[in-house]
């Protein structure tokens, strides 16, 4: 099996603007590297696994609904 090693990717998140700045804040306080200017969108380098899923995890935190979050946390808590 080949393995492919990538450099960071860098992604522009996609969030509404009254929500980017305490995104970027928080994964800030996780000690992911991200760039938040003004104006412009927020942008995350990802490097491994862990970092995607928790910047999905901050993500959900301001874009999805409490019913979606509730639903989330009871199939982890299920599994």
């Amino acid at each position: 099996m080949k393995h492919l090693i990538t450099p960071e990717a860098k992604i522009v998140v996609s969030v509404n603007w009254t929500d980017r700045w305490q995104v970027y804040t928080r994964l800030q306080e996780l000690n992911m590297s991200c760039a938040c200017g003004m104006n412009q969108p927020l942008t995350v380098e990802i490097s491994n696994v862990t970092a995607a899923i928790q910047l999905w995890s901050v993500v959900q935190q301001f874009t999805a609904s409490r019913c979606q979050l509730i639903q989330t946390l009871e199939r982890c808590w299920y599994l």
